[in-house]
C-alpha cells in the first residue's frame, strides 16, 4: 500500500515545471519576442542541465542513438507552457510532442535538447533551440529569427534574416565566400544510412570535397558554429524543422545561404557561405 505522505516523482516533476513556468511568465510578461526567445532557450537549457546532474531516465525512439529523456520533456513542457501564457495566439510545435494550432499565423518551433545522445553520454555538445516563423514551419512564409543556447559554454546565439546574428550580444562577422576545399564541413549521417547506396553516394560526393569533416551530433550547435565561422559549411539529410530553422536563422543573419536540395532520394539541408553552398548544390545536382 502506498504511503499517502510520499509524492510520486512524476507528480513532483510536473509541479516543479508548473512553478518554474509561472515564475518565468511573471518575470517576462513584458518581453519582446526577441528577448523572450533568448530567455526561453537559456532557461530550458539550464533546466535540462540541472536535471542531468540529478540523474535521468532515458527512452529510445527509433534507434539506440535516437533517445529522449525526462529533461527533454520537462524543458519542452516549460517552453510550451510559457508560450501558452505569454503568446496564446501563436502556434507551437516541438520535437517531444508539443503541438498547438496557430491563430496568429505564427509558430514557435522548439527543440528543448538538441543533441540528446550527446547529452545522455555526459558530453557538452548539446543545446536548447527555438525559432519563430510565419506560416507552416515545414515551409514558412517568413523565418523571423532563431535562438540557440549552449549551457556548457554559456553561449546564446540570436539572429535572423534582417537581424544581425549575435553571440551573447556581440555581433558576429558576416560570412565571406570560400570554396569547399578550403573549409571544414559539419555533417551527420546515421550508420544505417551508409548502407543505402543512393544516400551514401550522395553524402560521399560532398563529404570528400572539404578540407576536413566534423561530425558532432547536434545540428543547431553545428549551425551556430557555421554562423560564427568555427565550422565552414554544413550538410545533412531529412532534417526536422526544429533542427533546421533556429540554426538557419543564425546563418542568414550573417549573410550566409541556406537551401534544401534533393539527391539520393532524400532532401538535404545545406548551409554556409554562398560559394560553398552553391558548390554543394551543384555536386548534388550532378548526381541526377
Amino acid at each position: 500500500m502506498n504511503n499517502p505522505e510520499q509524492t510520486h516523482p512524476a507528480a513532483s516533476l510536473d509541479d516543479m515545471i508548473k512553478t518554474i513556468t509561472k515564475t518565468f511568465v511573471i518575470a517576462h510578461e513584458q518581453d519582446t519576442d526577441e528577448h523572450l526567445a533568448q530567455a526561453l532557450v537559456y532557461n530550458a537549457g539550464r533546466l535540462a542541465w540541472r536535471m542531468r546532474e540529478n540523474g535521468l531516465a532515458t527512452d529510445f525512439k527509433t534507434s539506440i542513438s535516437d533517445v529522449v529523456t525526462d529533461a527533454d520533456r520537462a524543458a519542452e513542457s516549460f517552453v510550451a507552457g510559457a508560450l501558452e501564457a505569454l503568446r496564446p495566439e501563436d502556434g507551437v510545435i516541438g520535437e517531444e510532442g508539443a503541438n498547438r494550432a496557430s491563430k496568429s499565423g505564427r509558430f514557435w518551433v522548439i527543440d528543448p535538447v538538441d543533441g540528446t545522445y550527446n547529452f545522455t553520454q555526459g558530453s557538452d555538445y548539446w543545446c536548447s533551440a527555438i525559432a519563430l516563423v510565419e506560416g507552416e514551419p515545414a515551409n514558412p512564409d517568413r523565418l523571423l529569427f532563431g535562438a540557440v543556447h549552449r549551457p556548457a559554454m554559456g553561449y546564446t546565439w540570436f539572429g535572423g534574416p534582417g537581424i544581425r546574428t549575435t553571440r551573447d550580444g556581440k555581433e558576429l562577422k558576416m560570412l565571406v565566400d570560400e570554396p569547399l576545399k578550403s573549409i571544414s564541413l559539419g555533417t551527420y549521417i546515421h550508420p544505417t544510412r551508409l548502407a543505402d547506396d543512393k544516400i551514401h553516394e550522395a553524402w560521399r560526393s560532398v563529404a570528400t570535397k572539404p578540407a576536413t569533416i566534423r561530425m558532432f551530433g547536434a545540428g543547431s550547435v553545428d549551425l551556430a558554429g557555421v554562423a560564427e565561422g568555427s565550422v565552414g559549411a554544413w550538410v545533412q539529410h531529412s532534417v526536422a524543422d526544429w533542427d533546421w530553422l533556429p540554426g538557419r536563422a543564425l546563418i542568414e543573419g550573417v549573410g550566409g545561404a541556406c537551401i534544401k536540395v534533393n539527391a539520393g532520394g532524400v532532401v538535404w539541408c545545406v548551409a554556409g557561405n554562398a560559394e560553398a553552398v552553391s558548390e554543394i548544390s551543384d555536386t548534388f545536382s550532378a548526381l541526377d
